[in-house]
């Protein structure tokens, strides 16, 4: 049997197979750690993952997918990933039956496809050795789904990494990988930096710290009105008025409101703190940041959830960076 051309070993049919269980024990933590190996599970995780693979072996770094499983059904749907998976340097897809597929997932109905990969994060020193402009730093988020979302928005907003802190949820959890829809393999991971030292480490690196707070004294409405009016004052510089007296200082560092907007530049790199969904960030940390931000709720809504807040502000930060 082959699969895109290439041998293929025989179909793997037996649930109760020591292969199968080795693979079902990356559903939790202890075998990950022991490992360091972890589940990326559906096509677009697979996908991602391969494709990951595949830079660091054309680049000559080691690889990142140990082994895929699919079902031939699966396959026949996604062509790509077996286009993928023929390619040199790609780990050859082992077959099984969906019922061997579902023993070694940690979800009640997978979608075809199971990769073990090796751990992705990055050391510290990398990420901020590359000067980035914009990061998500997770303290104390605790939820997979929250932690996923933040990863998903910070890869959609082009940021350069996410930092998670060490008492973060893990991010090779199955839930979690899930939830960040590929966007795992696609940007630097950062994870176990504690939040002490942290800050001061950001700034030396030429970022501005701002901690997302409900409770904040500067509103991210400020924020982002400061820097369109920055921006078009460059275009269109303030003429003088008709009266001969010069034309009002429509481009300058005063905010519209709160003090924050004054002093903090959206256009500027930025690490961004989000925390704990039920207790937000300690007060040690947003005391230390640049700036405290509140996204405003127009609503009657209480508060945002962490995921959405992220993406929000990420997004505040991108826009202003893309088009100084």
């Amino acid at each position: 049997m082959t699969v895109n051309g290439r041998p293929q070993a025989p179909l793997m049919t037996n649930t109760h197979a020591d292969r199968v269980k080795e693979v079902a024990r990356l559903a939790g933590r202890p075998s990950r750690l022991r490992r360091r190996e972890f589940l990326a599970e559906g096509p677009q995780a697979v996908r991602e993952a391969l494709r990951l693979h595949l830079t660091r072996h054309a680049a000559g770094e080691g690889g990142v997918v140990v082994d895929v499983y699919a079902t031939a059904d699966a396959l026949e749907r996604h062509t790509d990933i077996a286009d993928l998976s023929g390619q040199d340097g790609a780990p050859t897809v082992r077959l099984v039956t969906a019922d061997v597929l579902a023993a070694m997932s940690s979800t009640v109905t997978p979608q075809g496809f199971v990769a073990v990969c090796r751990f992705v994060d990055v050391p510290l020193d990398d990420v901020l050795s590359a000067a980035p402009r914009l990061m998500a730093v997770l303290v104390e988020v605790r939820d997979p789904g929250n932690a996923g979302t933040i990863i998903r928005a910070a890869d959609s907003a082009g940021a350069d990494a996410v930092i998670l802190t060490g008492a973060s949820v893990d991010p090779y959890n199955p839930k979690t990988v899930r939830s960040t829809v590929g966007s795992l393999f696609h940007l630097p991971l950062v994870l176990g930096v504690e939040p002490e030292g942290l800050l001061d480490r950001l700034r030396d690196a030429g970022m501005t710290v701002l901690a997302a707070d409900g409770y904040g004294s500067t509103s991210l409405d400020d924020l982002q009105d400061a820097s369109a009016q920055r921006r078009f004052a460059t275009v269109h510089p303030p003429q003088d008025r008709p009266d001969g007296k010069p034309g009002g200082d429509i481009g300058g560092d005063s905010g519209s409101g709160s003090g924050g907007a004054g002093t903090v530049r959206l256009e500027d790199a930025g690490a961004w703190l989000f925390g704990n969904e039920a207790q937000g960030l300690p007060a040690d940390v947003t005391a230390a940041a640049d700036a405290r931000v509140a996204v405003p709720i127009y609503g009657s809504a209480e508060s945002l959830n962490v995921g959405t807040a992220a993406t929000v502000c990420l997004y505040a930060s991108a826009r202003a960076q893309r088009i100084r």
